[in-house]
């Protein structure tokens, strides 16, 4: 019996090592337009592997599908491929280092996503648009605020903090704003709360089940 471990690796595994078997059979076909059109069905079934052939057959996708083809027969195909093979040092090449968010989250249980769409909303020029997403944010903050905390609080605590979140470019009022009740936010968290608790148990009700068998 031939175990894994005593195989050769693969190149790049989520095509398994069929494929990459058959790439390597091309690789050894010595007639060049026979070698194409057998790298063509191997493309054709690389994309059935990925499943994602209805949801991305663009070009993109097919010059992604071209590019590994090469990589997994260590560039040694020679064929007509419709795009040039990807130069060896894709596979050494480090990725771009990713540069961390600077800009301190003044509040956590809002999250630095919605202090960047708080500040872009208030940069918006004025009227019933703008009105509208500030009223719909203020709410949005009512509701992270209760279920990271989860007591009662005051709509003039959301109002100051989003006026601090925006610079003191929206400001926000008891007497023109009225936001939902907290009552009625902390019943939705908490019927969301059991519906995830009640989620969770079938899985491992499933799980348990599947164990027995």
């Amino acid at each position: 019996m031939e175990y894994n471990t005593s195989r050769e690796g693969l190149l790049i595994p989520e095509y398994g090592r069929n494929v990459q078997k058959l790439v390597q059979e091309l690789i050894l076909e010595p007639d060049r337009d026979r070698r194409t059109r057998m790298a063509q069905v191997v493309i054709r079934i690389m994309a059935q592997v990925r499943q994602t052939r209805d949801q991305e057959n663009g070009g993109d996708f097919q010059q992604k599908l071209w590019d590994h083809i090469h990589i997994i027969s260590d560039f040694k195909l020679d064929v007509d491929s419709p795009y040039p093979p990807p130069p060896e040092e894709v596979l050494t090449r480090k990725p771009k280092r990713m540069e961390r968010e600077k800009e301190p989250i003044r509040f956590r249980y809002f999250g630095r996503n919605v202090q960047k769409v708080v500040r872009e909303v208030a940069e918006l020029e004025e009227g019933e648009q703008k009105d509208l997403l500030i009223h719909t944010l203020a709410n949005y903050l009512k509701k992270l605020f209760l279920t990271w905390n989860r007591e009662s609080v005051d709509d003039e605590i959301i109002f100051r903090q989003m006026e601090e979140i925006s610079g003191g470019k929206i400001k926000l009022s008891d007497e023109k704003t009225k936001l939902h009740e907290t009552s009625d936010i902390l019943a939705r968290n908490a019927t969301i709360a059991r519906r995830k608790k009640s989620t969770k148990q079938g899985y491992r009700q499933k799980g348990r089940q599947r164990k027995r068998y």
